[in-house]
């Protein structure tokens, strides 16, 4: 499942977040089904930065991995 979230991100995710200067750390997937990031450059601090987390991150992986029940940033 790990190498699944990682190809989204890598596809999907960074491209879009690229443009903004930033970008997304995968740092770990729980048994559970909960997928941990970490925002990095432009939208570390970013106002937007949990929008972006439910909004983009969680999105685009939950529609490629159905097992992943939601996404964290830490």
């Amino acid at each position: 499942m790990r190498d699944r979230i990682e190809e989204v991100l890598e596809e999907e995710v960074r491209p879009m977040l690229a443009m903004h200067g930033g970008s997304v750390d995968l740092i770990e997937v729980t048994d559970e089904g909960i997928v941990k990031v970490r925002l990095t450059g432009g939208c570390a601090g970013c106002p937007a930065a949990q929008m972006t987390v439910v909004g983009i991150i969680e999105k685009a992986i939950k529609s490629k991995v159905p097992k992943v029940k939601r996404v964290e940033a830490i």
